[in-house]
């Protein structure tokens, strides 16, 4: 059995981290980091807001990245071998992968804004904090290209909100959570939720 699983959010909301966590606890489990596919920085284009545009979907090559969860919908067993993901005995004995649970957790802040993403989610979550949490937090992380002075105002969080509102017409099955409770809280309901969706489908 194959299981797909989104984890979106914005920037610096706590994405990566219950990613990691669930990477350890769920069996036979991938992952496919957005930020793998941003494009070199010179071919980022500058927006009218005068900033480069890191934060929208075109700073991403989105084809190579859908192919790359195509590749993991093929061959779960290969695509963790390639990516040294220790698989259990039952699914390391048979090769096709038509054994056990394979999951795939696709982990970004627009993985709810390209269409042929869209449809492949068995579970999506989205994890969202307000505005001044969310300045702070990114004002504490160091970054390959330094944020320049008025990104966060200026093209940061204004993309947010497009994006945001852009998903939530695109996507109607997004379950919300509170990247202010306790990362262990988030964890926790998400866990859960996934449990109990693979005792619904197997």
């Amino acid at each position: 059995m194959k299981f797909i699983i989104g984890i979106g959010g914005v920037t610096n909301g706590g994405k990566t981290t219950l990613t990691s966590r669930l990477l350890k606890t769920l069996p036979n489990c991938c992952v496919v980091h957005q930020d793998d596919f941003f494009k070199k920085p010179d071919q980022i284009e500058v927006g009218e807001d005068g900033f480069r545009q890191w934060d929208v979907i075109s700073a991403m090559d989105m084809e190579a990245m859908v192919n790359t969860v195509k590749g993991w919908q093929e061959n779960p067993v290969k695509f963790a071998r390639s990516h040294g993901v220790s698989l259990s005995p039952e699914v390391e004995e048979s090769d096709s992968g038509d054994k056990g649970i394979h999951i795939l957790i696709i982990e970004g802040f627009l993985i709810y804004n390209y269409k042929p993403l869209t449809d492949v989610y068995d579970k999506c979550y989205y994890i969202a904090i307000p505005r001044e949490e969310c300045k702070r937090r990114r004002s504490t992380r160091t970054y390959t290209v330094p944020d320049p002075p008025g990104l966060f105002e200026g093209h940061v969080w204004p993309m947010y909100l497009k994006h945001r509102k852009e998903m939530e017409s695109n996507c109607d099955r997004i379950e919300y959570l509170d990247g202010m409770t306790s990362k262990e809280m988030i964890y926790n309901r998400v866990y859960e939720s996934i449990q109990n969706s693979l005792l619904n489908q197997s």
